[in-house]
């Protein structure tokens, strides 16, 4: 409320005496994601005699999801797009919603083809259709569509099921990737090379030798805001030194406008919470969320990172059970808690993370510890 601007992404210390925290100054939900849950629930209490489905997961978040189905949802797809359950038992009388993540056209025109109306309950997060908006645009002026995101991720697909109805698309995951497109560019690599290098991952008649000529980037609006922007830098860099001497035709079009602010917000608040000196930090969120992913990325180059879903994995303060992103594993790590007091605890989350959440897991965490201070003395301090 003290910084409407957001130019102070500096953490909030919660000062408990045995245990500090260091807050991130933003995380959980954004926009798009409460916007999403609002009409999830909206759709239950107007819809209380019909079927109410979600296409896939609404956020990747275990609570949420599992909260919406306690009230009556059922899931149709899981995240990779295979099918929970019979798609002939949806009928035109039955509530499809939308979810945040968007779908891709060939769904949109099987729930028409069986007259379901999806525009009330479409959940579609407006930056991801601000990227489909671009990407529109890049197709109109004669740009193949370079989306920085991971092929099997619900936005990834929706965002290049819309692109290639405009332009010629592909698909990379990292700036590795970037450079393998960028040898192509160059003709540093046969053309043919490019067909195997991005298998399953271009659009329908790509041509490599005519479709890389003009190009432009967007991005699955979760991936790390910084890596996108240096994946559009340098292939911007790659068309300028491949196309010295043809000033009068735009080889590369700037599509930062269509990064998303809480995406950036969220991973700007982890880079100042990475200056920060702590023992270790708790970044809190479903282990398939991808931003939730990336924070845990920055933060466990800097120190011991526990990537958790709830309180429930704190076991003791012994043993701590969390996602290992290296082997994408669960498993459990013992004597975790360093000795020192006081202890500085660094604690954040992603995007699709309820914000009780982050409260739970602080007052499991604190429970460890003897004579820790009231909340309400704690709160009273940083409001003074």
């Amino acid at each position: 409320m003290q910084d409407p601007r957001k130019r102070d992404f500096s953490p909030v210390v919660l000062d408990f005496g045995p245990v500090r925290f260091y807050l991130a100054r933003h995380f959980g939900f954004c926009y798009g994601v409460e916007n999403a849950i609002e009409i999830s629930y909206k759709a239950l209490e107007e819809n209380p005699n019909k079927n109410v489905y979600l296409l896939s997961q609404m956020i990747h978040n275990q609570e949420v999801n599992g909260d919406l189905e306690d009230r009556g949802i059922r899931f149709i797809m899981d995240t990779e797009g295979n099918s929970l359950m019979d798609w002939d038992e949806v009928t035109a009388d039955d509530v499809v919603i939308i979810p945040a993540f968007g779908t891709t056209v060939e769904i949109e025109k099987q729930l028409r083809s069986k007259g379901i109306q999806t525009e009330q309950y479409n959940t579609t997060c407006p930056f991801v259709e601000k990227v489909w908006n671009r990407a529109e645009k890049l197709g109109g002026q004669d740009h193949t569509v370079i989306i920085h995101g991971k092929s099997e991720h619900e936005e990834t697909r929706a965002t290049f099921s819309h692109s290639d109805r405009h332009a010629a698309s592909i698909i990379i995951r990292n700036m590795e990737e970037a450079k393998l497109l960028a040898g192509i560019i160059r003709g540093e690599r046969d053309l043919n090379e490019f067909y195997e290098l991005f298998s399953g991952k271009y659009s329908e008649g790509f041509d490599a030798e005519k479709d890389l000529q003009k190009i432009g980037v967007v991005n699955q609006t979760t991936m790390l805001a910084t890596e996108t922007q240096a994946i559009a830098d340098y292939l911007k860099r790659v068309m300028k030194e491949h196309y010295p001497d043809d000033p009068e035709v735009e080889h590369f079009a700037d599509t930062r406008d269509t990064l998303c602010y809480a995406t950036n917000d969220n991973q700007d608040a982890t880079y100042q919470l990475m200056k920060t000196k702590v023992d270790l930090a708790f970044v809190v969120g479903g282990y398939n969320s991808s931003n939730t992913s990336h924070i845990v990325e920055l933060l466990e180059s800097k120190f011991p990172t526990y990537f958790i879903k709830s309180e429930e994995e704190l076991l003791s303060s012994k043993e701590v059970q969390h996602f290992n992103l290296h082997s994408q594993q669960a498993g459990t790590s013992t004597d975790y808690i360093p000795e020192n007091t006081p202890l500085n605890v660094a604690i954040t989350s992603g995007a699709s993370c309820p914000d009780t959440l982050i409260d739970r897991v602080m007052m499991k965490f604190l429970s460890f510890f003897d004579e820790v201070k009231p909340v309400e003395e704690v709160l009273s301090e940083i409001t003074q």
